[in-house]
């Protein structure tokens, strides 16, 4: 590390919350760190050498018309910006700090990264246009060195200083202010008598001199020119009070900008017929009182553009390395005593350098302008999220209606396809990807973002709604388990078996058993087991209940959760290997019929486990006479034994036995046409054997079934129902789940 670096977060551990930037770096104020580079930024080349050309081809109403549109859009961003502003303390990094900060570092850095790409590569862009303008004076001058030349001056600026860069930018706001007083003071133009052309002509036309023209190609060419107006709150983390400086600076910058352009419509329609305006990029200069004032209002225009980008795209990388989304982000994440990101500024000025080496950026252009768009649109997305989930952290002093922002994502939208459709989605492709690299990478999530208040608030109008329409969930079942543990070592044969069990929609809640004695144990190993099947991706969630014994403690589970909407639709328990607890057992069965839970026992082989996973067999019990597929499952209890046994063949890759005991050889040609019937209905797999055999069921399963890793049965309705799964198991030799359906599954849904 070097004497000048100081380390913004320890380098050791991901950073959460981006730390502090050091007190003397809140240096700026409104008009220094907010008005002045947005304004500069939107008072820029289009301005001044296709204003001109956008009145000639769409005409005063439609160049109006446009520019309404067009200011609409970077007005409700403008809006959206500032209502975030005064509900948050903002600190570096500007929009992506919003974006992360309430939809996630995921989020946030998927649509950072672009975006500081694009801000560095904007510098490129701005320098290019500079020396265009120079080339109107010294036409002799080599383009490279002309390019490298400015690069070097605002790379030097940035690197001294931001506030030496800010004083230059009041030099170049006076120039640009003059350059306007020389525009619009020259007054014989109003007096040329030239006829407005109050509305365009499309396609192109001979009046037009813009062959294949049309409204929204105008627009497209005019629309970069209202961009800008992040510009301001990149420079969040050096600002004394970003909550009142953003809102007025920003929209101040943009509303008098916009008094501007409207002025500049009008003196062009006096300035010269459609067809010149169209035609000579450089009338504003021409027809200006003096042309070297307006040529330096040109180049300062370009010039701090650049500088602006310059300045505040380092401040979007430093917040991405302090976030830890880039590689190298410890090294990123230093500042210089003075507060400066210099080694973002050296990263950003390769950047620049590379792309000026280029020499045509033409190309990728119109991708620039679509990550600025998308990073306005979630902008106002991230507004119109929060103040629509009325949450009680979201209380700004400015705020809007919901309208604004809508219009805000409505509108960038229809910008993005109507600048380049085809660069619209490359460019929302580029941030999907970076999405899904971030996702995988993995990233230490902030604790305040609003994104639980949004799955929730979702959730919870779901909710409403399926209740207000008392709709069934046969077809939208899935498996959400109820597991209790009173040890959790006992779950250990069965861990796997759940997680294949519940992959990849289904939940587990954990149900945590324990006396007044033994809770404060329990509770923290309920806790790392609950951990464990997140790992393995299961939504799992835990809690644990004070009971005085067993049955008690699950049957106060199975109540307090029935009329919950989120509520576990099958209870999963253990045979136990101690008889002594058959008592218990039977007991637990009884109260799930009482409830009308779903209930599925394991009896896990003591030797076999699960096996090798290649095969299941599932015992089904003949249909009654004259009763179809859907009656006869319901009959033998097999609906919830189907599901599973599917989701087990899913998960293992298994082969599936369909196995049916008869009484008597008469009935074996019925029951092979109901499980053929059984086998198509429910949508087995092709591979599912049919298998019919007479005898006794545990004789059979004991001496002629084909050995298994795994046997799906139906709980008898009637009986003692802990000798049957004992008697099965042992007769099996190999673990078993017995199911008991709750009325609400269906195996043909």
């Amino acid at each position: 590390m070097g004497d000048d670096d100081v380390t913004t977060a320890d380098a050791g551990a991901p950073s959460v919350e981006p730390a502090s930037p050091e007190p003397s770096a809140k240096r700026f104020g409104t008009f220094a760190g907010v008005f002045t580079p947005t304004l500069l930024t939107i008072l820029g080349v289009i301005m001044f050498l296709r204003l001109p050309w956008v009145v000639g081809n769409a005409g005063l109403l439609g160049s109006w018309i446009i520019l309404a549109v067009a200011f609409g859009i970077t007005a409700s961003t403008g809006l959206s910006l500032s209502s975030i502003a005064t509900n948050t303390r903002l600190e570096a990094g500007g929009p992506y700090a919003i974006i992360a900060r309430s939809l996630g570092l995921e989020v946030g850095g998927s649509v950072g990264v672009p975006l500081y790409v694009s801000q560095a590569l904007a510098v490129a862009m701005y320098v290019f246009g500079f020396r265009e303008g120079y080339h109107w004076v010294f036409p002799q001058h080599p383009a490279l060195l002309v390019d490298l030349g400015v690069f070097a001056t605002i790379f030097l600026l940035a690197l001294v200083s931001t506030r030496l860069a800010f004083r230059i930018q009041y030099v170049v706001m006076a120039v640009i202010v003059g350059s306007l007083g020389l525009v619009l003071g020259n007054v014989s133009v109003y007096r040329s008598g030239a006829e407005i052309n109050w509305w365009g002509s499309y396609p192109g036309s001979a009046e037009t001199g813009f062959s294949g023209s049309s409204f929204w190609m105008v627009f497209a060419v005019f629309f970069p020119a209202a961009t800008g107006v992040m510009a301001g709150a990149n420079m969040s983390g050096e600002l004394k009070s970003p909550r009142r400086s953003i809102p007025r600076g920003t929209l101040s910058a943009i509303g008098i900008s916009l008094l501007i352009y409207f002025a500049l419509t009008i003196w062009s329609c006096y300035a010269g017929a459609s067809k010149e305006l169209a035609g000579n990029y450089t009338i504003m200069i021409d027809k200006s009182l003096w042309a070297p004032g307006v040529l330096a209002g040109l180049l300062g225009a370009t010039f701090s553009s650049a500088l602006s980008s310059l300045i505040g795209a380092p401040r979007i990388l430093l917040a991405l390395g302090r976030d830890r989304l880039i590689p190298g982000a410890p090294w990123f994440s230093k500042v210089g005593r003075d507060g400066e990101p210099r080694r973002a500024l050296f990263v950003t000025g390769a950047i620049v350098l590379v792309a000026l080496l280029l020499r045509d950026l033409n190309v990728i252009a119109p991708l620039i302008t679509m990550f600025f768009l998308i990073t306005y649109a979630v902008i106002n997305l991230v507004t119109l999220v929060e103040s629509s989930l009325g949450l009680m952290s979201f209380r700004p002093t400015m705020k809007l209606p919901r309208v604004v922002p809508l219009f805000g994502v409505l509108g960038c939208t229809f910008a993005m396809f109507i600048v380049n459709g085809v660069f619209s989605l490359v460019a929302w492709g580029v941030v999907i990807a970076i999405y899904i690299w971030i996702m995988q990478r993995g990233v230490e999530r902030p604790v305040d973002d609003v994104r639980s208040g949004l799955f929730v608030a979702f959730a919870e109008w779901a909710a409403g709604r399926v209740t207000s329409l008392d709709m069934e969930t046969a077809r939208g079942w899935k498996p959400n388990l109820l597991v209790p543990v009173s040890e959790p070592a006992e779950l250990r044969g069965e861990y796997r078996l759940l997680v294949d069990l519940v992959r990849p929609e289904g939940s587990i809640k954990l149900l945590g058993l324990a006396s007044g004695e033994t809770v404060v144990d329990v509770t923290p190993r309920i806790a790392k087991l609950g951990r464990a099947f997140r790992e393995r991706d299961v939504f799992t969630t835990w809690s644990v209940v004070d009971s005085v014994g067993y049955t008690q403690g699950i049957v106060t589970g199975l109540q307090a959760l029935g009329s919950a909407f989120f509520r576990p639709n099958m209870l999963v328990l253990t045979v136990s290997h101690d008889v002594g607890r058959d008592v218990e057992l039977a007991s637990v069965v009884r109260e799930t019929r009482r409830l009308r839970v779903g209930l599925a026992l394991i009896g896990m082989h003591p030797q076999a486990s699960t096996g090798r996973e290649q095969v299941v067999n599932l015992w089904i019990q003949p249909a009654p006479a004259g009763v179809g597929v859907e009656g006869a499952l319901a009959h033998g209890n097999m609906n919830l034994g189907v599901l599973l046994a599917f989701r087990l063949t899913r998960a293992w890759n298994a082969k599936v036995n369909l196995i049916c005991v008869v009484e008597d050889q008469a009935d074996v040609a019925s029951a092979d046409a109901y499980l053929s019937d059984l086998r198509e209905q429910c949508r087995l797999p092709e591979r599912t054997a049919i298998l019919v055999m007479v005898g006794d069921l545990f004789e059979v399963m004991a001496e002629q079934a084909p050995q298994s890793d795994m046997d799906v049965l139906g709980l008898p309705a009637e009986g003692d129902v802990v000798t049957f799964v004992r008697a099965a198991i042992a007769a099996s030799r190999s673990s078993c789940v017995f199911t008991q359906d709750s009325g609400g599954e269906s195996a043909l849904a």
